[in-house]
């Protein structure tokens, strides 16, 4: 389903990734791991089109999205790629229904139908009670189910996520897994996972590991 060939990435004279190829198959969960600085959160900004490779191809569901305009990129990632990410980034003036809703508004998704699905997203993630709470009212477990469900509003094809058990407890973390394995079979969601919880990547299907900006055997 994702395929990136070759991918270089510098800043300056510093080169970050130094070609980097990955295969990922539909409905999988794969971990990226690596030391501070390995260049993991660079590539998933990349895997996730927010940043441009300096070479190579990116292919997501045959299509080379590494070669489409700004404008079409913008539509790309916002129907086929959801971010989750260690900071929740949730709007503090709006509900937890009105966050989760926001990619879908952009998409010019119809209001109600929109509404509707949000509603159904924080339903199967326990919320129901939460709908018109805003982030200040929620625990950190509870907002960062609402980025999930935000993650998921346009039946994504690839779900990134950022250090996403970084600001939870052993519990929590566990939770959250078992959440990515129960969306993976009911939506079809690839999970990409940058993390340095070992206890996380161990138990994804597949664990990958940059050194020195390399993907190590």
């Amino acid at each position: 389903m994702i395929k990136v060939e070759n991918i270089t990435k510098s800043f300056g004279n510093v080169k970050v990734l130094k070609g980097i190829n990955i295969e990922i198959k539909e409905k999988e969960i794969v971990s990226i791991v690596g030391a501070s600085g390995a260049g993991k959160t660079t590539l998933l900004q990349i895997l996730g089109t927010l940043s441009k490779a300096d070479t190579g191809n990116i292919f997501i569901n045959n299509i080379e999205v590494s070669k489409l305009s700004n404008n079409k990129l913008s539509e790309f990632r916002n129907k086929n790629i959801g971010f989750i990410f260690q900071f929740h980034h949730l709007l503090p003036e709006f509900t937890a229904l009105e966050n989760v809703c926001m990619p879908a508004f952009i998409a010019k998704m119809n209001k109600k139908d929109a509404l509707k699905k949000g509603e159904d997203l924080l339903n199967f993630l326990n919320l129901s009670h939460r709908l018109n709470h805003k982030p200040a009212e929620l625990s950190g477990g509870e907002q960062q189910r609402v980025a999930i469900a935000r993650a998921l509003i346009n039946n994504p094809a690839v779900i990134l996520a950022d250090e996403p058990t970084g600001n939870l407890d052993s519990k929590n973390s566990e939770e959250l897994f078992q959440l990515f394995t129960s969306l993976k079979e009911k939506y079809n969601t690839t999970f990409i996972i940058v993390t340095h919880d070992n206890n996380l990547a161990e138990r994804t299907d597949r664990k990958l590991t940059i050194v020195d900006g390399m993907i190590s055997a």
